[in-house]
């Protein structure tokens, strides 16, 4: 039954159509690989995400979003990190990385977007939760394990290596930093993330010396990183909201299977490891799906600003009439409260256990 009942959280379903998007790109992007410049290649996904978004915003006449004080310095941290920071630093391991290697070290991602989440940023979690993301991430290790004689960590391997990995920490600081704002438009949030990060990589691409590829590949790599990175980042900011930063990156994580499998259907064989990989990935999604968090805890009177409906949280009056079950956006008020039910750690859950 909690399966069932899991499933059905709105975060569930974002979150693993965020990996399945960002999955499929990777097949996509190695098409596109063949006669455009990686770090170019990188800059047009972004810029794809960025400009596809905004243009959706427009089309829909979506609000203006307005930030306090407090999450617009979370949301420039969260830029500064992901946008900035991490692709510089990608791109100096990556100068003097085996391929192989890079590829592998990526996988450190989500283990520090997990670590963070429970250790800093104090989110809750079980036996069932960790095994569970243990086992995700050993199904992502093995679909990204080279073969076998390509392993090559010399010495001369040590400081890229690093640089790769400090990479990933910041782009799991990003991640966890996003969650503190990710009660705001995720549309707004993926947008302006391609946009800062699409220019960070644009100019790093152009420094290094790329040059532009032929227009029809340069609409097809934008067409592409507005649903590989730019939806599939508005439905993760969704997974941030409802699920917290573990459980979103742990679904999330799941992304290189959804890659291999679409090469399968390209026409790649069906190896032993994959087939491993995908048992554990299953195991470890099961054990998230099937988690019950229920105890008693209390929320402390609280205001703010956010999409919402009338739920169990969201019992407040108007001043002016608003259809039952519809979402709306206003500031409101939430009292103290203190009851019990099946919860995760999402932004209305951040009690200390």
């Amino acid at each position: 039954m909690n399966l069932i009942q899991n499933l059905r959280r709105p975060g569930v379903p974002a979150a693993i159509l965020s990996a399945l998007l960002f999955g499929a790109s990777t097949p996509l992007a190695k098409v596109l690989l063949t006669t455009v410049n990686p770090w170019m290649l990188a800059a047009l996904l972004y810029l794809g995400s960025g400009l596809g978004l905004s243009a959706y915003r427009l089309i829909r006449r979506s609000p203006r979003v307005h930030l306090s004080p407090g999450d617009a310095f979370w949301f420039a941290a969260s830029i500064l990190a992901g946008g900035i920071i991490a692709p510089v630093l990608f791109l100096f391991g990556l100068q003097g990385a085996v391929a192989a290697n890079a590829a592998l070290l990526l996988n450190a991602e989500s283990v520090f977007t997990t670590l963070l989440a429970w250790l800093v940023f104090k989110e809750n979690f079980d036996r069932r939760i960790a095994w569970g993301m243990l086992a995700i991430v050993l199904g992502m290790v093995l679909l990204s394990w080279p073969g076998a004689g390509t392993m090559q960590f010399r010495l001369d391997q040590l400081w890229p290596a690093a640089a790769i990995i400090a990479a990933c920490f910041a782009w799991a600081t990003d991640n966890n930093l996003t969650r503190k704002v990710s009660l705001t438009d995720s549309s707004w949030i993926a947008a302006n993330k391609g946009w800062v990060a699409g220019s960070v990589n644009l100019l790093l691409a152009l420094w290094l010396g790329s040059t532009f590829p032929p227009l029809p590949d340069a609409i097809a790599a934008m067409i592409l990183g507005f649903f590989a990175y730019g939806v599939s980042l508005a439905l993760f900011v969704l997974g941030l909201r409802y699920l917290g930063s573990a459980r979103t990156g742990a679904y999330f994580s799941s992304a290189p299977f959804f890659g291999a499998l679409l090469s399968v259907i390209l026409g790649a064989p069906i190896t032993p490891l994959l087939l491993i990989a995908a048992a554990l990935m299953a195991w470890g999604i099961w054990l998230h799906l099937d988690e019950r968090h229920d105890h008693v805890h209390t929320h402390e009177a609280l205001d703010h600003t956010h999409m919402h409906t009338h739920d169990l949280h969201h019992q407040h009056t108007h001043a002016f009439p608003v259809a039952p079950g519809s979402r709306h956006s206003h500031p409101h008020h939430h009292e103290h409260l203190t009851h019990s039910h099946p919860h995760v750690p999402d932004m209305h859950h951040l009690h200390r256990h």
